[in-house]
């Protein structure tokens, strides 16, 4: 009976430790597109592991924190353009995202994962609608769970005008 008990003590927390290590990881995807929202790009690269990897296809790349911040740092800080100011050299001048269905697969301390991603950007001083997906793989290092990397393949990338209702969906960053 002892035994029985320790089996199941022990199999109750790993089970608190799968859940727990699954919010966790939620709260990471969170606060990256928290820190989109509000301007803080600066912090971004702290939510990567040393040699994170991020991969926006045509809108770059990044290898460790050094290429991370560099990236973010090009985008605009704060919540919207000031009059008569000047978009980013990657013309990006406002942007706020939306997460949807994230799913995640885990494997010790290790895991993966997806989400889907609406945004809603300001290019070049145009509207534009995005719809993307965010496919994730994650690390836990000295207990604290980040982005070894993140990929995003978009659906569609267009001014709000057009719509993505025709052939070329993808005419942001080109």
């Amino acid at each position: 009976m002892a035994q029985d008990l320790e089996a199941r003590v022990k199999e109750l927390e790993a089970k608190v430790q799968e859940l727990t290590d699954r919010e966790v990881i939620r709260d990471l995807r969170y606060r990256y597109h928290e820190y989109v929202n509000e301007g803080k790009f600066a912090d971004i690269a702290t939510l990567f592991t040393e040699d994170g990897v991020l991969d926006f296809g045509h809108l770059g790349k990044a290898t460790g924190k050094a290429e991370l911040n560099t990236f973010f740092g090009n985008l605009p800080a704060g919540q919207s353009p000031q009059p008569g100011g000047s978009a980013t050299p990657r013309g990006i001048s406002f942007v706020k995202q939306f997460i949807h269905n994230h799913v995640i697969h885990l494997q010790g301390d290790q895991g993966s994962g997806f989400a889907y991603l609406e945004a809603k950007p300001i290019y070049k001083g145009e509207s534009f609608l995005v719809a993307a997906r965010y496919d994730d793989e994650y690390v836990k290092q000295n207990g604290q769970w980040k982005f070894k990397k993140m990929s995003l393949t978009p659906y569609f990338m267009v001014p709000l005008r057009e719509g993505w209702a025709q052939e070329d969906r993808i005419k942001m960053g080109r």
